[in-house]
């Protein structure tokens, strides 16, 4: 894609979303520097918590932008049932996580934002997904070995626990990484027209 111009700005120090980028073929800097903090009311509707949180990103970033500059910015929630699952706070946090998800549906909703110095725009996309009945034997090994705490709901799809326990995804496969890359082609060729 021919950017116009324009310099691409990643907002984010994720490597899977620096990796999914770079898929794109599309050059980009990386500059995750913000003043914003996490943090939404709890009587916030789920379904737009990460639109506001990839909003509050945007707006939170360090400096102005110049005139040839978008930022990206993008937040990743995983719902299990009425359940906001977050990146866990202890090793306990995602041995809890992955017992609730377990044997059940949960969705993942990725928020992307794009901005420049006269606008922003954001989209979400959302996946279903389906693990089967995970055993403790099978949690303790995935937590021993992949240590997913920097991943909503403790695990990542592309590691083993998403080899041997998902069984059924609907939606983007790429969304449930941490980056709809159809999602931001299709919002990239929009904003720069």
């Amino acid at each position: 894609m021919e950017l116009k111009g324009k310099k691409l700005i990643l907002a984010s120090n994720s490597p899977r979303r620096k990796e999914l980028l770079q898929g794109l073929g599309i050059p980009f800097t990386v500059d995750a520097h913000s003043r914003f903090r996490e943090a939404f009311a709890p009587d916030t509707p789920h379904e737009i918590v990460p639109q506001l949180m990839s909003e509050g990103k945007s707006e939170g970033f360090h400096r102005p932008l110049q005139n040839n500059e978008i930022l990206l910015t993008a937040d990743t929630m995983v719902l299990c049932g009425d359940e906001i699952l977050g990146k866990p706070k202890s090793h306990a946090d995602e041995v809890r996580m992955l017992k609730l998800l377990s044997g059940r549906e949960h969705h993942v909703i990725t928020a992307v934002t794009l901005r420049d110095n006269r606008r922003m725009v954001t989209e979400s996309d959302t996946a279903a997904v389906w693990f089967k009945a995970l055993t403790d034997e099978e949690i303790d090994y995935y937590l021993r070995h992949y240590h997913p705490h920097d991943k909503a709901g403790s695990y990542g799809i592309q590691e083993w626990i998403g080899y041997i326990g998902i069984t059924r995804i609907e939606g983007s496969y790429f969304n449930i990484m941490g980056l709809p890359v159809h999602l931001v082609y299709r919002m990239l060729q929009d904003f720069i027209g």
